[in-house]
């Protein structure tokens, strides 16, 4: 029977505000366990919540790029189970009245557009966190990140493949960086994701039974444990059994999910507006304040990219998967005006330089100034391509400028015509057995003389003139 996987997603953004969402402690990640704690987050008797704004103007920004409904009143509720790391006994989250809904994005998978509507967005605490040591009887709890604020935001399920899903993740991934509201840290867990899964006959309607996995910590963890998922589902209902509703772990070192524990209902959580908390009005001046603040977002700015510096859409994607990259690429093409040659710069040589060392464009050794001076040089004939690549390297090592190097290695291109002449005459003299083949048709050795006229000259010969004075004297011989 031909499966089709339908696919949504629940991705937990932890914003980047200073202090928590109900009390004035500081969300720093990394400090000492339980040294952010106050007794509003640690649920201590008669203490009072207090909503921080920076969070509802989060939503909103996220809200207005998702293209959500923003509901004008929003209530907060109490999600009610037990476990260690919630302290209060409950979590404050919304349910049903959340901060915005039915919105959409669009996303781009091998050429093909398709919009994934999202159903919600709504703002909550964060829990705290569990260690567990294989060597001890028992597990520490660390709550400095209880009442860290999130947004959740409910897809659709109108995903039909982990690629799908790995695009839209990303994409979300994305949009809270470009806003500023998230740093979109899987590793650290600052932007998480749950992923329910059903599958059913091509064609059909219902929805099957779905599981929802968790323990997703990576882009690819996502995708390789979807895949696993579809592949269990599909063998149990080829042999006639029944796919049970269940939530499931992720195992990235055995490659495989596990069960972890039967799928909560809405009504197992008991879920009742939180009283000690106002509903949530916001006003036209703040949404609209809001709205003509929003920076520009991934897919405007790729558009702008291929109509403004007319780069191809694949190269204006990968300058503008982050912002950070994009500031960086126009802050090189206002100093040195040449897009596609800034392009191929920064998208080879300093992100390749990048990848190697585990970097990001933010540690990045080589400025927006500093590539955009060197990139002159080559453009005025101070130094070839091949020296370029040369003096990129020492600007990695060194942070100076190609000016500098340059001067203090002696890497001006040769241009003086008579001394490349000499240079020239020498090469062919060394070669007759390639001079003669040459003559006789192998014309392709032209690569293996100016291959060697810049070995001479220690790369500083200028390409242009060793192939003109090369092309004249070999039809002299």
């Amino acid at each position: 029977m031909n499966f089709e996987p339908v696919i949504g997603l629940e991705i937990h953004a932890q914003l980047k505000t200073k202090t928590k969402i109900f009390c004035g402690c500081s969300t720093k990640f990394g400090a000492p366990p339980n040294t952010h704690t106050c007794p509003v987050c640690l649920g201590m008797p008669g203490v009072l919540p207090v909503l921080n704004k920076m969070v509802v103007e989060y939503s909103l920004r996220m809200a207005f790029a998702t293209n959500c409904e923003i509901n004008r009143e929003s209530r907060f509720a109490r999600k009610n189970y037990f476990y260690p790391d919630l302290p209060k006994g409950y979590q404050i989250s919304q349910y049903e009245l959340p901060i915005a809904e039915n919105g959409y994005v669009n996303i781009e998978i091998n050429g093909h557009k398709k919009r994934i509507g999202i159903t919600r967005i709504h703002m909550e605490e964060d829990a705290g966190k569990l260690t567990h040591s294989p060597n001890l009887p028992f597990s520490m709890v660390d709550l400095n990140r209880t009442g860290t604020p999130l947004i959740e935001i409910v897809s659709e399920p109108d995903l039909r493949s982990p690629e799908e899903a790995g695009a839209y993740l990303r994409h979300l991934r994305s949009i809270v960086r470009y806003l500023g509201i998230c740093d979109g840290n899987m590793e650290e867990g600052s932007f998480r994701c749950d992923a329910n899964i059903s599958i059913r006959p091509k064609g059909e309607s219902v929805l099957g039974t779905r599981a929802e996995l968790k323990n997703l910590n990576s882009f690819k963890h996502v995708e390789k444990a979807l895949y696993y998922e579809i592949d269990r589902q599909k063998e149990i209902l080829s042999d006639s059994g029944t796919v049970i509703q269940e939530t499931r772990l992720w195992d990235p070192d055995k490659n495989r999910t596990t069960s972890m524990r039967g799928k909560e209902e809405a009504h197992d959580y008991r879920y009742f507006p939180d009283p000690d908390l106002l509903p949530l009005v916001i006003d036209d001046i703040w949404i609209n304040d809001v709205k003509e603040n929003l920076p520009e977002l991934p897919n405007a700015k790729t558009k702008r990219f291929i109509k403004e510096f007319s780069l191809s859409s694949n190269d204006a994607e990968a300058l503008t998967s982050s912002r950070e990259l994009a500031e960086y690429f126009e802050e090189s093409v206002k100093e040195f005006p040449n897009p596609k040659q800034v392009c191929n710069w920064v998208t080879v040589e300093l992100l390749g330089l990048l990848n190697t060392k585990e970097k990001t464009i933010n540690e990045s050794p080589i400025s927006p100034g500093n590539l955009a001076g060197l990139l002159k040089l080559i453009d005025k004939e101070v130094i070839s391509g091949k020296i370029a690549k040369t003096v990129f390297g020492e600007m990695a090592k060194t942070g100076q400028t190609p000016e500098e190097i340059v001067k203090k290695k002696q890497l001006v291109q040769v241009t003086d015509v008579s001394a490349i002449e000499e240079v020239v005459s020498k090469v062919l003299l060394n070669n007759p057995k390639e001079v003669e083949a040459y003559k006789n048709g192998k014309t392709k050795l032209m690569g293996f003389f100016v291959g060697q006229v810049m070995k001479e000259t220690k790369g500083k010969a200028n390409p242009k003139i060793v192939n003109e004075i090369l092309g004249k004297k070999l039809k002299e011989k």
